[in-house]
């Protein structure tokens, strides 16, 4: 329970750092005409390199830009469902962005992870680190709504798993 309680901890101190970094971003939003922030709605997939099966479910994320057009911030949840298993997975991915278009854009980015994961009575947790490749595509020129799609991979500490995932949504930004 201590190690649980650890873990908690650690991530609600980067949450913690993920808001006050936020609210950085909006006192350096007038200068720029970047949103506030980017709301990530979707679905995800994960697939066990290890043998262990996959996992399906919702994922909800926000992403600000403390330093624009160089860091990304993406904090995010997501809520997987598989063969009598739950897991809750929690990141935070620091990636750098790059415009290949003026619709699309790619950000490669790497974090911490934390993983919470129920099956048949029993609770592991574990801390991870996962790789991103977040693409995302803007239909309109103005940047407002959009879809994304991203490719991840986490090697989980605890448990020496290793898993591919994709996650797809939309956007939607925060003016």
């Amino acid at each position: 329970m201590t190690r649980f309680c650890c873990l908690v901890g650690v991530f609600a101190r980067g949450h913690m750092l993920a808001a006050s970094l936020l609210l950085l971003a909006g006192a350096a939003h007038g200068e720029d005409k970047e949103p506030f922030a980017v709301v990530e709605l979707g679905g995800a997939g994960e697939w066990s390199l290890s043998g262990e099966g996959s996992n399906l479910g919702p994922t909800a994320a926000v992403e600000f830009a403390p330093i624009a057009h160089w860091l990304e911030i993406e904090t995010g949840v997501s809520t997987l469902f598989g063969r009598g298993q739950t897991e809750w997975e929690t990141g935070l991915l620091f990636k750098k962005p790059f415009d290949l278009s003026p619709n699309v854009e790619f950000e490669p980015g790497i974090g911490p992870a934390w993983m919470h994961a129920s099956s048949g009575g029993r609770t592991t947790d574990s801390v991870a680190a996962e790789a991103a490749l977040d693409f995302m595509f803007w239909p309109a020129g103005e940047r407002k709504f959009g879809w994304f799609l991203e490719p991840s991979y986490s090697y989980s500490f605890g448990n020496n798993q290793r898993s591919l995932g994709v996650t797809v949504g939309l956007l939607i930004t925060i003016p």
